[in-house]
Parts: structure tokens; sequence; C-alpha cells
């Protein structure tokens, strides 16, 4: 009896890792593309050292998105006037899509 216990706790705890590892295993979720799926992107090293150049100022955070159906990066980006803007680069081709 004490050993079904013992095994019945063992595998309670251990679902959600399992859950885990073959979510992992599927791949990643409907609707995101894999680089292999989306083609090679443009460093973000390059796409930051491109804006630094016409707009001076610093990088407050970027994310990873979608500007029509496209992956692009939006960066967050404080001008030396202490003004915030959020660029939209394309990531397959490093072009600036939006501000």
């Amino acid at each position: 009896m004490k050993r079904h216990l013992l095994i019945a706790a063992v595998l309670l705890a251990t679902a959600p890792f399992t859950a885990i590892a073959a979510a992992q295993d599927r791949g990643p979720a409907r609707g995101v593309a894999t680089t292999a799926q989306a083609g090679s992107q443009v460093p973000l090293s390059r796409v930051l050292a491109m804006i630094a150049k016409r707009y001076p100022g610093r990088q407050l955070n970027t994310t990873m998105g979608e500007a029509g159906g496209r992956p692009a990066y939006l960066i967050q980006w404080q001008l030396t006037n202490g003004q915030i803007v959020v660029f939209i680069v394309d990531a397959q081709t490093g072009q600036m899509v939006g501000q």
C-alpha cells in the first residue's frame, strides 16, 4: 500500500515536467515563425547601429513582433531630448517600416 502511494506521489510530482517537455517537443506555438521559416534575420546590433546614426540617443527596450505579417524588431529608443520613440524594423531586410 505504501509503495502504491509513493509511486502515485512521484507520478503526480513529475506530471508538470512531463507536460512541459512534451510541449517543447511539439515546437513553437501556432502563429510563431521560427528562424528557418522566416528566413535569415538582420542582426539586432546592425539595426541598432543604423538607428543610432540617424537618431542620436539610446536603446531602452527591444522585442520581437510582426509588422505586415513579417517578423519585426520593435525598438524603444530615447532621443537625446528625452523623447521616446518606438521604431519598427523589418527583421529580414533591416528596413525601417514604422515609427
